[in-house]
């Protein structure tokens, strides 16, 4: 008897390669860590600093920060309307589209990072308050049907990604004295 292997769709492919970079099954506690060294990292900068990028065209790292911002606001957004058996199917969004109006070289870097800290810290109540029901709850967004608990371990994923993305292309602007802290 043959089985079949159902192919995974472009979407399940996408948010893959975010999954397959938490370093543990707990992903509620991978969220608390990964916003910890988000935070340890951006603490660490000067305002100076933090609007570097590492190639004309890139975001600085305001930017990036901004977009983490959004990015998680947007994901819990999702996963507390499903959650709550909303079943409307919610459009997506353009990350682009939306770095054009962040006007981050207006705000502060300690503006950036405890807006950041305070997103991390509803993002971790919220999904560790929910039950096993509310975190299977799934609905559609951008046309793919995605499950609470996924979109919690996307909200880890994306996070490491832009961790990964800052230790390969942005770190060498760090003092030196704070790299032997960080713990990539």
């Amino acid at each position: 008897m043959a089985i079949l292997v159902k192919e995974m769709t472009e979407f399940q492919k996408y948010i893959q390669r975010y999954l397959d970079l938490i370093p543990s099954e707990n992903w509620s506690e991978e969220m608390k860590i990964s916003g910890n060294k988000t935070l340890e990292i951006y603490q660490n900068l000067s305002e100076e600093n933090s609007n570097f990028a590492y190639a004309e065209s890139k975001w600085n790292l305001k930017e990036l920060l901004q977009h983490l911002i959004d990015a998680e606001r947007i994901f819990a957004y999702r996963a507390l309307r499903f959650a709550r058996k909303d079943q409307t199917e919610l459009a997506g969004w353009d990350e682009e589209e939306y770095a054009k109006h962040y006007f981050s070289s207006e705000r502060t870097l300690k503006s950036l990072v405890d807006e950041f800290e305070n997103v991390r810290k509803s993002s971790v109540l919220f999904f560790e308050n929910l039950n096993q029901e509310q975190l299977s709850s799934k609905g559609i967004a951008n046309g793919n049907e995605i499950s609470v608990e996924t979109i919690g371990k996307l909200i880890v994923g994306h996070n490491l990604h832009h961790l990964n993305i800052i230790s390969e292309r942005y770190i060498l602007i760090l003092p030196v004295v704070h790299l032997a802290q960080i713990n990539f």
